[in-house]
């Protein structure tokens, strides 16, 4: 049995330690929050990275037990060609394969009425300056619009060229807004705007200005999805939302690593591509990807209606689904990529609608129990 509090949030994106960590004080040099700065100082990185989720605040401890299942869970949402979900499906509609091979489908549920973890990972570095009032103010409304008063979770993380916990996983909306509130930019010394930075008062550590210049997404979502919605209840869906430009620069995982990891979790990824596209741009092609292959969707918003457009959308995404559960032919526990496959046995319905869902999961390896929360 691990406790969820006891877990190592000493959310660092390396595994070398910092000259000097953030106090309880709250000051912005103490946060030493990861902030973008320039290429000349990057740390090198070490041989085996492992990002961790930095504690920035006494969390509340959730015992965590593992449990064997032999179910398949896949969530997945039907819309027709003007984007309007379709809420009428039945078990005969769907079939799924799983490397090819029709899979025998125990659980078909409309709108499953099961609980949700979701983190909301923001970007808080250079790019998202002009941007983060108006973040903020849509991942409050967010969370105040989806979540179900004893039943539903969320976390709060943030990050720059390191990851912090803001908020574990909590149903208290009190407690998420005073964490969203927390989320802010922090410039790094000598930073004049528009992603300059010139030269200022010496930094602690030339590893502490870097952290605060720099942006490690993929850490983020890596540490994220394996200390986090790894050891959220095994009956609900898993979602991480992130607000980034997109852009790394310092991240010690790749991408394909982050989006394995988060599969391994069971979690869809909704990405909300944002930040100050003049000075910095933004990966549309990165967090395509990445959503698309968690199963998730990726939006572009160009103003603050668009995003929050983009959240009631997630809203509906994570309402409006289906669930299917089957339990695999291939019985090996291997912990090989299975490729998924749900079709529409309609062929005259299949051309009308689209599905969204997650395109393949990692078996179980021997020993490897769920995380299901007591």
């Amino acid at each position: 049995m691990a406790v969820f509090a006891a877990l190592a949030l000493v959310m660092l994106a390396w595994e070398r330690p910092l000259a000097q960590q953030s106090s309880e004080s709250g000051s912005a040099q103490d946060k030493s929050r990861p902030r973008r700065t320039s290429d000349t100082q990057k740390p090198e990185p070490s041989p085996s990275p492992t990002p961790r989720l930095r504690d920035e605040m006494p969390q509340d401890s959730d015992e965590v037990v593992r449990v064997e299942t032999n179910l398949t869970n896949i969530f997945f949402t039907a819309a027709d060609k003007n984007k309007r979900f379709i809420s009428t499906l039945k078990k005969e509609d769907v079939r799924v394969l799983e490397d090819g091979q029709v899979q025998e489908i125990f659980t078909f549920q409309q709108n499953a009425d099961l609980p949700l973890s979701a983190a909301i990972l923001i970007d808080c570095s250079a790019s998202e300056e002009r941007t983060l009032p108006d973040e903020k103010a849509a991942a409050r409304s967010f969370l105040e619009a989806v979540l179900r008063p004893g039943k539903d979770e969320a976390a709060i993380v943030s990050f720059t060229g390191e990851v912090t916990l803001e908020q574990g996983f909590t149903g208290s909306l009190d407690r998420l807004r005073r964490a969203i509130d927390r989320v802010d930019f922090v410039p790094p010394a000598g930073y004049i705007g528009g992603g300059i930075v010139v030269g200022g008062t010496p930094p602690i550590s030339d590893t502490n200005q870097a952290l605060a210049g720099s942006t490690a997404i993929w850490d983020a979502v890596w540490a994220t999805s394996n200390e986090l919605l790894q050891d959220s209840a095994d009956n609900a869906r898993r979602a991480i939302i992130l607000l980034t430009d997109g852009e790394d620069t310092i991240s010690q995982v790749k991408m394909h690593d982050a989006v394995e990891r988060a599969q391994k979790a069971d979690a869809l990824i909704y990405t909300i591509g944002i930040g100050d596209s003049y000075n910095f741009g933004v990966n549309e092609g990165a967090l395509r990807k990445i959503a698309e292959q968690t199963g998730g969707r990726a939006y572009f918003p160009h103003s603050e209606r668009e995003l929050r457009e983009a959240f009631a959308q997630i809203q509906r995404d994570l309402r409006e689904q289906y669930l299917v559960a089957y339990s695999p032919q291939t019985k090996a526990r291997d912990g090989s990529y299975r490729r998924i496959q749900i079709e529409i046995t309609n062929p005259e319905l299949r051309k009308q609608l689209k599905l969204n869902y997650r395109p393949g999961y990692f078996a179980k390896t021997p020993g490897a129990g769920t995380p299901a929360k007591r």
